[in-house]
């Protein structure tokens, strides 16, 4: 009898340990994947964050009829009789006009660019007039040669890139912007400052559009060489405070060697916006 109850209760205590170890391994596991599902739910809503985080195309284009940013422009162009490029200077106003719907409906604004002197000893004459078409996906430009150019698009993330001259006719034989072909527009330091002639702007973005040198190497005047070169930079609240273009063509064939007439470039730096 003695022995019996020794026996069961040898077994009662051995069926206890058992359960409670199959317990632990149980809520074990449990707790494993309760971990691992909140882990990825973690980090579902950390890049939900930065999505929503990302700074909009509006913040770096903004449209405000009446607006006006005046800037600096240092002009390259070609001396047709030295053959030789050279550099000019004046002040630009880019003013906003009234807003109106292209002819897809959207929502449109002209700006009309003026230009004077360094000194503004004379009345600012007009220019031309260019076109901004902004959207919730992408800023587009017409401009004054009516040249479609995508300028913003969304994402606005460092290293992101698009085609910006798709509208562009590149590829003709007779078309003179064949070196405007293959622009790949990329991001650059999205959200950091950039200093121009009004001074520090703490937000601003950089978009390389092209940085293109053919063939490459140093200047040589005795070779035949192109060299391409565009850049803009967009501040926060303000819009365009900076651009850098150049295109040159080098022929030392047929004598005597030059720039081709179609070379020029801009630069233009903001002063103030008012």
């Amino acid at each position: 009898m003695l022995y019996g109850l020794l026996f069961l209760y040898n077994t009662l205590v051995f069926q206890n340990q058992t359960n409670l170890a199959v317990m632990k391994k149980t809520v074990a596991k449990i707790l494993f994947c309760a971990m691992f599902v909140s882990t990825i739910l973690l980090q579902g809503c950390k890049k939900q964050n930065a999505t929503l985080n990302l700074p909009q195309l509006a913040d770096y284009y903004p449209m405000q009829s009446g607006k006006v940013l005046i800037y600096r422009e240092d002009s390259t162009h070609l001396d047709v009789t030295a053959m030789v490029l050279l550099v000019n200077s004046y002040l630009i106003k880019d003013s906003i006009g009234t807003v109106f719907n292209d002819n897809t409906g959207r929502p449109s604004y002209p700006i009309y660019r003026f230009i004077t002197d360094t000194l503004s000893s004379a009345p600012w004459q007009a220019l031309y007039t260019y076109y901004v078409t902004a959207t919730t996906n992408n800023v587009e430009v017409v401009d004054d040669n009516n040249l479609r150019f995508i300028k913003l698009v969304e994402p606005l993330t460092d290293s992101f890139t698009w085609n910006g001259n798709s509208h562009i006719d590149t590829k003709s034989a007779t078309s003179p912007y064949q070196y405007m072909d293959g622009w790949n527009y990329i991001y650059r330091s999205v959200n950091m400052p950039f200093t121009v002639l009004e001074g520090n702007i703490d937000s601003t973005v950089t978009i390389l559009q092209d940085d293109n040198t053919s063939p490459p190497g140093p200047f040589d005047a005795t070779n035949y060489q192109q060299r391409i070169y565009s850049l803009e930079v967009y501040g926060k609240g303000i819009g365009l405070i900076y651009k850098n273009f150049l295109y040159w063509t080098w022929q030392p064939q047929p004598p005597p060697a030059q720039y081709q007439t179609d070379s020029y470039g801009i630069v233009l730096n903001l002063i103030s916006v008012q």
